[in-house]
């Protein structure tokens, strides 16, 4: 069996064995409740005194009777993460995220129950540290166990009380994971470490406080997948040599600890896991060898470790159960990627190990926090271990089962499925840039991910959380009036924002009046909208034009984000298309007329006969252009309506014939610095789209993202491997496959119609489904005997056109 077999297998079959016994329940759109609509008399609680502490990880437990006709229901809120187990066997993680002040209500069906006792054992990581993953707010948790109506158990209300309890197993002062997520997991374990969650805390529990009440608003998305996915592939052994490095490597996470920063400062750490493991030199054997079945065995003495692979790029909880007979020390690190065939645990910039200190004794351990991986790297630093199992549960979004996409070109059905699974890991509770290194919401990211969300999932509701977490708060502290996070739910106690994002926030929220109509959302951002174009007005020049904006102004990961200064003509570009928008949004016809006046500008200024410049200089009074030319900055003009075709033949047909993925290799003007993935190569895919350029979007699209979805099976941040090789925006891609290939052009759920548009492309046939409601819009296209043959469906209530781009005669199949 090739290794690549079973990358492929991996790529197109999500589900081995679906070992979770969680059942959520309340699925669909919820309204808004009062606090005592969600909880008839749970409180949120936490340990006395330490709501505000960092990184407190408490362990709650209650008792119920159950029999055949019950039906019991956890309901939960907490700040700042959960995970549910019901007697000993994990239930959920949770919960989905919202804005300051404001907490997300899941409510579980409790399953893996038994006639008698069940124990149901919540585990609260409080962490009160900022982040652009979760935000640092006080610690609590409110919970109620009901059996229809009845309340069984909660905290600080009637039935059984939830008692609490201070977990020390895993440890507290510890660096932060990154810059970007709060704390790192290091374990100090005895075998009974997990006996509390069947056992109960009777003899050590800990005194709570009854905190204030808590403003809940509904969870409203689907919950997770929490499948097993055991790893496939032992990949590499090998042993370490023990050095000592004069100079060690340290993320500002553990370095630049401050007010701004929050976390414990380096000389306050009882270890140190990213020094520490530095402290040794690997020595690698390639194996590639199988694992046949789920049972592995596979026994590491001390300096000894294992690589195992898990067939594709996930994301999720890694678990393994191991044994030890004498005091053990376990590191588990992980990567998406191999270096030089090795796990590099710092490539991403943050720590990506999990330390374990073993007592004697058998282990079923399991991560708290989800992480990224395709490699896990089983390293034994101290005594001997056997490690019967390792495996990751995903954390996933569940939503994408029904949407099918394939062709008779096998390499587009393999680009699809890096697409689901890129975005699965990535759109859980909001769009996330990346499941590892950050798990942040940022906004244009946004804009390209919540396209595929409407095309992969039955309902938007996950856009309707996102841009609900902008609507809700009164202000986002620490960033100028008016201005929003560059992502969120985010602390930015440094005050740094990308003026660039926020634009694409109004962009973000047309196409969300389109995809779900949601006029009373939209009408309450009106005045977050206005008072961001009144914040922008302060930097506009005699010309119009923005000048000198503050903070981190981004054009894409290129060198356009070089000329930022003094004028920018794409960020201009992007403002008058803001402009626009907020015009149509909330009929405001003088930012119309203002956005005109910047696009004739913007041309006169920056069009250089043959490209736009990026950007001008100030020298004294005089505003002077430079002679920086970015890919992407041409892109940004057609893309934002300031050229078109048709008034620029001549640059569109040079961006056309001698740019894209082929460049590299002829380097065509080479003074013309070149574009990256985000966002520049998304925008092109977008104006060959738009432009009828169809067969070539085709070509480009294979060319360049099928080499990232056989590496790793998801789509990565740039077009290296340097950073994230899983990022949401980039399962655009399906959008791509679905609109120009399949050629589902646009389904409006408002007005209820469908527009199809298929080209005569190289393809024999393609055929799939997108979602819609409880229904589907099903396409299929194929060539036979010189005829173009179509079919297609639609949800009863709906209706559809149909264009065809062929020389062969066209029939519709009944």
């Amino acid at each position: 069996m090739s290794k690549y077999f079973v990358l492929f297998t991996a790529l197109l079959v999500f589900h081995y064995t679906d070992t979770s016994s969680a059942q959520p329940i309340n699925q669909g759109p919820q309204e808004m409740k009062t606090p005592s609509q969600y909880f008839q008399t749970a409180k949120p609680v936490w340990p006395k005194g330490r709501d505000t502490e960092m990184n407190v990880i408490t362990g709650f437990y209650t008792e119920i009777q159950f029999d055949q006709n019950s039906n019991p229901v956890i309901t939960i809120a907490a700040s700042t993460l959960y995970r549910i187990f019901v007697n000993g066997t994990f239930l959920g993680h949770g919960p989905a995220r919202g804005p300051h002040g404001y907490f997300r209500v899941d409510e579980w069906t409790l399953t893996n129950l038994k006639n008698g006792t069940n124990h149901i054992a919540v585990e609260v990581a409080g962490y009160n540290s900022n982040s652009y993953y979760v935000l640092d707010q006080p610690s609590f948790l409110q919970a109620e166990i009901t059996d229809n109506g009845k309340v069984l158990a909660s905290t600080a209300g009637t039935g059984e009380k939830i008692k609490a309890h201070i977990l020390t197993e895993r440890l507290q002062k510890v660096q932060r994971f990154s810059f970007q997520r709060p704390f790192m997991e290091v374990y100090k374990l005895s075998p009974e470490y997990a006996d509390w969650r069947i056992k109960g805390i009777s003899n050590f529990e800990t005194e709570c406080d009854i905190l204030p009440a808590k403003n809940l608003i509904p969870r409203r998305i689907p919950y997770p997948d929490f499948v097993k996915k055991p790893v496939l592939w032992h990949s590499a052994k090998g042993t370490l040599e023990e050095i000592y490095l004069d100079i060690y490597w340290k993320d500002r996470s553990l370095t630049k600890i401050s007010e701004k920063l929050k976390g414990y400062e380096e000389d306050e750490l009882e270890i140190i896991p990213t020094i520490e493991l530095e402290n040794y030199r690997s020595t690698v054997k390639t194996i590639d060898k199988p694992i046949s079945t789920p049972a592995l065995d596979c026994k590491l003495d001390i300096n000894q470790f294992s690589i195992f692979d898990l067939g594709t790029n996930l994301s999720g909880f890694p678990g393994i159960t191991v044994e030890c007979k004498e005091a053990s020390l376990l590191y588990l690190s992980f990567d998406e990627i191999l270096t030089n065939g090795d796990v590099n645990f710092r490539r991403l910039g943050c720590a990506n190990i999990i330390p374990l200190y073993l007592e004697p004794g058998i282990y079923q351990f399991e991560s708290f926090e989800p992480y990224t991986m395709r490699y896990i790297k089983a390293s034994c630093l101290q005594g001997s271990v056997r490690i019967n199992n390792i495996y990751l549960r995903e954390y996933a979004n569940p939503d994408t089962k029904i949407a099918r996409f394939s062709a008779s070109d096998h390499e587009l059905n393999i680009l699809f499925q890096a697409g689901v699974q890129t975005f699965r890991q990535n759109v859980i509770d909001i769009f996330m840039d990346c499941p590892s290194r950050e798990r942040a919401g940022w906004l244009c990211d946004s804009y390209f991910s919540s396209k595929v969300a409407f095309d992969l999932c039955r309902n938007i509701t996950t856009e309707t959380n996102f841009i609900e977490n902008f609507a809700l708060p009164k202000t986002f502290e620490h960033l100028p009036k008016g201005m929003l996070p560059m992502c969120y739910p985010a602390d930015h106690y440094d005050g740094v924002f990308i003026p660039n994002w926020a634009m694409w926030f109004v962009i973000q929220l047309e196409e969300y009046k389109y995809r779900n109509g949601d006029k009373q959302l939209i009408a309450s951002l009106k005045n977050r909208v206005i008072d961001l174009l009144d914040y922008f007005t302060k930097f506009e020049n005699k010309d119009g034009l923005l000048e000198n904006l503050e903070s981190w102004v981004f054009v894409e990961w290129s060198k356009a984000n070089d000329f930022v200064q003094d004028v920018n003509y794409p960020s201009n570009m992007l403002y008058a298309a803001t402009l626009k928008t907020a015009s149509r949004l909330y009929n405001m016809p003088e930012y119309e007329q203002k956005a005109e006046k910047i696009i004739n500008t913007i041309f006169q200024q920056s069009f250089k006969g043959d490209f736009f410049c990026d950007n001008a200089e100030r020298q004294g009074k005089d505003l002077v252009t430079t002679s920086n030319f970015t890919e992407v900055c041409q892109y940004y003009a057609f893309f934002f309506g300031i050229v078109t075709p048709e008034s620029q033949p001549e640059l569109w047909k040079t961006l056309c014939e001698k740019f894209g993925p082929d460049r590299k290799s002829t380097n065509a003007f080479p003074d013309v610095h070149f574009a990256n993935a985000f966002i520049g190569n998304y925008l092109r895919m977008e104006l060959l789209s738009r432009y009828g350029k169809t067969a070539q979007l085709l070509k480009e699209v294979k060319d360049y993202f099928l080499d990232m979805a056989l590496r790793t099976g998801t789509f990565w941040e740039h077009m290296s491997q340097k950073a994230s090789c899983n990022h949401g925006f980039a399962s655009y891609i399906n959008h791509v496959l679905y609109r120009d290939v399949l050629g589902i052009y646009e389904i409006d759920p408002v007005n209820k119609n469908v527009q199809v548009k298929i080209t005569d492309l190289d393809l024999n046939w393609c055929e799939g489904s997108i979602p819609v409601g409880k229904d589907v819009v099903y396409l299929k296209w194929w060539k036979q005997d010189g005829n173009l043959y179509y079919k297609i469906r639609v949800p009863i209530d709906y209706s559809y056109r149909v264009k065809i781009d062929s020389k062969l005669p066209v029939i519709q199949h009944p």
